[in-house]
């Protein structure tokens, strides 16, 4: 298997569950997505954008190509631009989200990849 431009990033793991679950669950995605975004998204999103600029992001860029990936793009680009953010995954959304109105970027754009990774499927 040929390693992913991201293979070298702390959180790449990370990074390669949550493009799974967009694989295997578009759906659940798509309706998180619907419910996430805000103008705080968007900014955050550019901030860590300007950060992350490099062929790591580029890759994941390309990795995701439908409606549903917007999330997923927002998830691995605080991972790849914030080294100490994967841990908010596994939190529950109601904390990420609180750490997200309190201005904490990385919570803001993994907000919908944690409601999403810790729903149930339909």
């Amino acid at each position: 298997m040929t390693p992913t431009a991201w293979a070298d990033l702390p959180n790449a793991k990370h990074i390669d569950r949550i493009l799974a679950d967009l694989k295997k669950n578009p759906d659940k995605w798509n309706a998180v997505w619907n419910t996430a975004r805000t103008d705080a998204w968007y900014a955050s999103w550019y901030a860590a954008w300007y950060a992350a600029r490099d062929d790591a992001w580029n890759a994941v860029w390309d990795a995701t190509s439908d409606a549903a990936s917007d999330a997923t793009r927002g998830a691995s680009l605080a991972l790849i631009a914030y080294d100490d953010c994967a841990y908010l995954l596994d939190e529950k959304p109601e904390h990420v989200q609180m750490l997200g109105l309190l201005g904490n970027q990385a919570a803001i754009l993994l907000y919908p990849a944690c409601i999403a990774l810790q729903k149930e499927t339909a």
